[in-house]
């Protein structure tokens, strides 16, 4: 699988996993396999869940955490 497809299928990914559906602000890019998850989301756990869900895709070797939590305010 090449790279386009790795990081099209990780958005896809992580657009239909209802856990993960409210996460707008990430950016997924991939060199080589190696993917980069950058931008925020609300808790560490949804950053380890769209990480897990990242490294459960095919081609996929490796996962760059770049996510930031920032919790929601009010």
């Amino acid at each position: 699988m090449n790279d386009a497809a790795i990081t099209a299928e990780v958005k896809a990914k992580l657009a239909s996993d209802v856990r993960l559906a409210t996460l707008t602000n990430i950016d997924v890019t991939t060199v080589n396999g190696v993917v980069t998850l950058a931008g925020q989301v609300r808790t560490g756990e949804e950053s380890q869940m769209a990480e897990q869900v990242t490294k459960s895709i095919q081609g996929v070797k490796q996962v760059n955490n770049a996510l930031q939590v920032v919790p929601p305010t009010g």
